[in-house]
């Protein structure tokens, strides 16, 4: 599945797993955010912190009537407030995708899969 635009010079098609990659991407240079978490817990693990090259694992991009709607899941990390971290992520990534493929993003969902303390 995939974003499409129509331009006057022709056809836009974006992989959904590209749109996940530049979501996940903006989301982990969040301060607070410890990593991407995976959308499949009980298959791929709930502790496990998603590298970058697995960041789509993570985000699930839903396109429905013309309108894209993002779902993150994300480990932040012990001491952080995670209201305020959830809205810098939303507001991150929504610009994010706005700047780089002018994607106009209706919604963005955070699920919060876990908190990490740090290690001393």
């Amino acid at each position: 599945m995939s974003i499409e635009w129509q331009t006057k010079y022709g056809r836009i098609e974006v992989a959904n797993e590209v749109v996940a990659m530049i979501a996940g991407g903006a989301a982990v240079d969040c301060y607070g955010i410890v990593g991407m978490a995976s959308k499949h817990q009980i298959r791929d693990g709930l502790s496990d912190i998603l590298r970058r090259e697995n960041f789509a694992k993570g985000v699930i991009v839903r396109e429905e009537n013309g309108e894209v709607h993002i779902d993150m899941h994300i480990i932040v990390s012990y001491g952080t407030k995670i209201s305020e971290v959830a809205h810098n992520v939303q507001s991150k990534v929504k610009y994010t995708l706005d700047q780089t493929l002018g994607l106009a993003v209706q919604s963005i969902n955070i699920y919060v899969q876990g908190v990490r303390v740090a290690n001393p």
